[in-house]
């Protein structure tokens, strides 16, 4: 089956000239059809309406528990998970609070399908996240494809679309929804899926929950909460999350604390909450280091098989702070009927400090005598030294900073009603954020173990810089109808209007102010069977991004700009349209069950970085078509004191057109069936838990990935044609590996839980994401210019997992 809606919106540059058109055709207007007669159901007055669709008798007996899923992040309201069309996953709270993860990302990646994890930064808090090959991560620059919500508020930053998961309030955390696909309900950016967290309250949660845990590398973390529920409805909520580590890398030592509080009623009629959050990090992510490299045609080992601890330069700190504070409003209406207001606003700031390689770094080399740096040691400084011979001075490195002050609010309005068992959600969002980032540049030398002082003599100057503003709305539509007793269709719609306007500035002054417009209608359909404990489920559904402004700052080949950062124009780029087909069978009896999905989700006008001529620069633009299909299997169940759990993932993420990209060393060039880079293709994760006498569990779960494509080696190349006189062909992918953590819990007495956890338990030495870059510094050392010096030269860089660990902590609940 085959649905194509192709409602395309007009874009507008300064001019207000119309880049587009509106075409009207036959699939548009049955989706302005289907948004009608979702409209009229809403009108519809209500007799008979029951709480929750009918189900077959047959289906009752096998699910002990009915969760309630959110169709829609922004209500309360819910549907049964057994009507929706597609594989929704969730972790509960003790499923979040179990020893098997370190935080939140951890434990999604140990214990959901589809889901994995690259370390590319270096820090347990500043991962990227992906699922089923799309990312939620807090990199700049990275193309997103998930969008996540706290509490029905979006928190992917406007500047960029990035997650910072150190500014997520974990303490809080009480339940996580995972929705696969291209879900139009979930707004803008939901290309791949969405993330939904919904916080604890003083109703359901009363009482106090503490833990601390110590563990390797100076790790200490505390997690408090305490819920409190009142007379005549009132309640209240509070979490704070405190984390210090050293890092188990050179130069990785990171914090963060952050609080979040909660205070409501619920009346007869009327609920109201409003929730206030405050965070602030300092994290250490030192990201890629080089593995082997390629001399002559020969592979040499490099800094990371020398000490898998090491970074390849430094400082690379990043600073995060957030406020935010939401308003909720929810009042049932009648019977089977409920309206449901929010509000936000929330305001973030990241300030980053990178030591990096200066584009003086090769005179650093040519213009001192031979024998400069003997062995990677200074001869004799005050001859040659950081300068040259007539006394000019060099600055072989550079410490470049960035700020960025980011400002968002919004509302949101929806009506939930079941009219004769047929659920309906109707509603409409707003979000406007105003955006300001700068990046400066200061001249600074190389110490001997590759970090970056600044030179106080030189004062350090701006770059690049962006004042801008976006704004969004949203109209939305979702009806789920029983066409049957077992069977139930359902069908929603949401309108996108979206509008992007910036000032860049960069050395040559500011450029002339733009705007463009994006519009979209997506919709979504699906189909539910149920036979007995097994539901058959099919869905396909669309969704779509705006470029953001990273990407629009830099989208023109006339004036390049460095990979990630660099702004230099914004000319237009076209939104990107996914387009996902899913279908599967779910079921089970009592304590297990099982789920099997086969999905394909196909991008159009993707927006990825190609290179600009000869340059070592590059620019954003479209990419025509792009694809992840695949299959998730997943297993669990429980025999006496056994539980076992069994997680199988095919992914085959590939490009779908020929096109090239530029990865900042070389150009690829890529067509259709050219791996995307960071993606393995098999994930199998298993999980193994025995209750040795009541209160006492011995746990093991096994992680294993095969290989997966290295950026820059996407097409088997490793330099380009014109380097090195021809091109050279090898694999360079990062390797397949399996991972073995263990875990324990013991709760002597009520209330009081001790756990245990050892991670890597064999100290496998593993990579989770690799890309091709030179390598300034052969052996980790600075160049060394003499005769017979070994040069700059085409390397591997890889992001170090982490070896074994240990922690170790005490829970306390009552």
């Amino acid at each position: 089956m085959r649905v194509r809606a192709a409602c395309n919106g007009t874009t507008e540059g300064r001019s207000g000239r119309t880049r587009g058109a509106w075409r009207a055709g036959g699939d548009c207007a049955r989706l302005r059809l289907l948004l009608a007669s979702a409209i009229a159901l809403a009108l519809t007055p209500v007799r008979h309406a029951a709480a929750t669709p009918a189900l077959p008798e047959s289906q009752e007996a096998p699910i002990a528990r009915v969760e309630v899923i959110g169709v829609v992040p922004f209500a309360d309201s819910g549907s049964d998970p057994r009507l929706l069309p597609y594989a929704i996953q969730t972790l509960d709270r003790e499923a979040l609070r179990d020893a098997r993860g370190a935080n939140l990302v951890e434990t999604m990646a140990r214990r959901l399908h589809g889901v994995n994890v690259n370390e590319i930064v270096g820090s347990p808090f500043q991962t990227d996240l992906t699922y089923r090959g799309f990312r939620a991560s807090p990199l700049l620059g990275t193309g997103q494809g998930l969008s996540v919500y706290l509490d029905g508020v979006r928190i992917n930053e406007p500047f960029g679309d990035v997650v910072n998961w150190d500014m997520l309030p974990e303490a809080a955390i009480k339940r996580l929804w995972l929705v696969p696909g291209s879900n139009p309900l979930y707004g803008l950016n939901t290309l791949g899926g969405a993330i939904a967290l919904e916080t604890g309250s003083g109703l359901a949660d009363p009482g106090f929950e503490g833990a601390f845990s110590i563990g390797e590398h100076g790790r200490r973390r505390a997690d408090l909460a305490y819920g409190v529920r009142g007379q005549d409805g009132w309640h209240g909520f509070a979490a704070a999350t405190l984390f210090d580590e050293d890092g188990w890398r050179d130069h990785s030592a990171g914090r963060l604390g952050n609080l979040f509080v909660k205070a409501g009623r619920e009346g007869r009629d009327t609920d109201w909450q409003v929730t206030l959050l405050g965070g602030r990090s300092r994290m250490l992510g030192n990201g890629l280091v080089p593995s082997y490299r390629d001399e002559d045609g020969t592979l040499e080992p490099g800094l990371y098989e020398e000490d898998r601890r090491a970074v390849y330069t430094y400082p690379d700190r990043t600073r995060n702070r957030v406020l935010q504070g939401a308003l909720r409003l929810t009042h049932r209406l009648a019977q089977g009927s409920e309206l449901t207001a929010s509000a936000y606003a929330r305001n973030s700031r990241r300030d980053t400090v990178g030591g990096d390689v200066g584009d003086d770094y090769g005179d650093y080399v040519e213009d001192c005598a031979d024998g400069f740096l003997l062995d990677g040691r200074p001869a004799d400084p005050d001859e040659c030294g950081f300068t040259r011979a007539d006394g000019e001075a060099l600055h072989p490195a550079s410490l470049n900073t960035t700020s960025t002050r980011q400002r968002g609010h919004g509302a949101s309005i929806n009506l939930a009603r079941n009219v004769r068992g047929n659920l309906l959600n109707l509603g409409a969002t707003w979000d406007r954020s105003r955006v300001h980032f700068s990046q400066f540049e200061q001249e600074a030398f190389f110490t001997l173990d590759r970090g970056v002082e600044a030179d106080e003599d030189e004062e350090r100057e701006p770059m690049s810089s962006v004042a801008g503003t976006a704004q969004a709305y949203g109209v939305y539509a979702a009806a789920t109808l029983a066409l049957a007793p077992a069977t139930h269709l359902t069908a929603s719609a949401r309108y996108n209007h979206a509008r992007v306007g910036n000032t860049l500035t960069t050395e040559d002054g500011p450029k002339p102010y733009e705007a463009f417009t994006y519009q979209r209608l997506n919709p979504s359909l699906g189909l539910t069977h149920a036979r007995g404990p097994l539901t058959w489920f099919a869905n396909i559904a669309q969704s779509n991004r705006v470029p953001t402004v990273i990407e629009l700052g830099c989208a023109d080949p006339e004036e390049p700009c460095r990979l990630p950062v660099g702004l230099q124009s914004d000319p237009y780029l076209k939104q990107v349209v996914s387009r996902t087909m899913e279908a599967g069978l779910r079921g089970g009896r009592g304590d297990s069950g099982f789920s099997a999905t086969l999905y394909r989700t196909v991008n159009r006008d993707d927006i990825l970085f190609g290179r600009a001529g000869a340059s070592r620069a590059g620019y954003f633009s479209n990419f025509a078509r792009t694809r992840h299909q695949g299959a998730d299997l997943g297993a669990h169940g429980q025999w006496g004191a056994w539980r076992a759990s069994a997680d199988y993932s095919y992914l085959r993420a590939t490009y779908d057109a020929d096109g090239t990209l530029f990865t900042g060393a070389r150009t690829v060039t890529v067509g259709p069936g050219t791996p995307i880079a960071g993606l393995p293709r098999h994930t199998l994760k298993l999980g193994l838990d025995w209750d040795v006498r009541p209160g006492l569990v011995l746990g093991a779960n096994v992680q294993a990935v095969s290989h997966a494509a290295a950026q820059g080696n996407e097409d088997g190349l490793i330099a380009d044609a014109g380097d090195d006189d021809e091109a050279r062909r090898a694999d360079w992918s990062v390797r397949g590996h399996a991972v073995v953590n263990l875990h324990a819990s013991w709760r002597p007495a009520p209330g009081w839980e001790l756990f245990a956890r050892v991670g890597n338990l064999f100290d496998r030495r593993y990579e989770s994401f690799g890309a091709i870059a030179v390598d300034m510094f052969p052996e980790g050392r600075l160049l060394q210019p003499h005769a017979g010096a070994v040069e700059p030269a085409h390397a591997r860089f890889v992001a170090p997992g982490a070896p074994r660990t240990f922690n170790a902590g005490l829970r306390y609940r009552f």
